[in-house]
């Protein structure tokens, strides 16, 4: 005979998924697995899009002379995610740059560290992982902040 599935534990699992934005949970305890999953944006927006109305054709602007700073593109995580020099994370859940709100992040930009130094802190499931730095160097970005959730492998600090 199986065991019961506690109803509550779903629950929570899906309280879970929900306030933290996540697109899959797995929770697994005593041979009992349970996967969540949802997607994000079922319904397309576009069904909710009034047609466009037919408007008199407007002469174009003229362009204007460039900007620099609006030619910079921003650096997003998603630059980094098959970056060698990033820190990704090891499995889906909340970051913590550090080990409670009152103390000093682990790492901050400019902060030598050596390989197997903790980064920050990934919490699933109630438990805190600590994530370590796969290489020494330099910290040059941080793409992420305390309280973000983040997916099996998205990038969280570079290292240089």
């Amino acid at each position: 005979m199986s065991n019961p599935i506690d109803t509550k534990v779903i629950s929570k699992l899906a309280e879970i998924l929900d306030r933290t934005n996540l697109t899959e949970l797995e929770y697994e305890d005593e041979g009992c697995r349970i996967t969540l999953s949802r997607q994000i944006g079922g319904v397309s927006a576009a069904a909710y899009v009034p047609a466009p109305q037919a408007v008199a054709p407007q002469a174009a602007p003229l362009p204007t002379p460039a900007d620099p700073e609006k030619e910079t593109p921003k650096v997003t995580e998603n630059d980094y995610s098959n970056s060698p020099d990033a820190v990704k994370s090891p499995m889906v859940g909340v970051v913590y740059l550090s080990s409670d709100p009152n103390s000093a992040n682990y790492v901050n930009v400019g902060d030598t560290v050596a390989a197997g130094d903790t980064v920050c802190l990934i919490e699933a499931m109630k438990t805190f992982n600590p994530v370590k730095a796969h290489k020494g160097g330099r910290v040059t970005k941080i793409l992420v902040e305390s309280g973000d959730p983040v997916e099996y492998g998205a990038p969280l600090v570079v290292i240089e």
